[in-house]
């Protein structure tokens, strides 16, 4: 699924950035960031409860 793929890779992303030396700002920012891609996929795993057998 191109959708889930994508959120993934911004996950993937956002993570890595978060070992970097970063201010509380941009934690904080990234931890929102990081909910909403969480409740995304947590939205699109119920819609499709066949996406595990592809």
């Amino acid at each position: 699924m191109p959708t889930v793929a994508k959120l993934l890779a911004q996950k993937q992303q956002l993570m890595e950035q978060l070992e970097n030396d970063l201010g509380p700002n941009e934690r904080e920012e990234i931890g929102r960031i990081l909910a909403k891609i969480e409740t995304a996929l947590s939205l699109l795993d119920s819609d499709d409860p066949v996406a595990e057998g592809e």
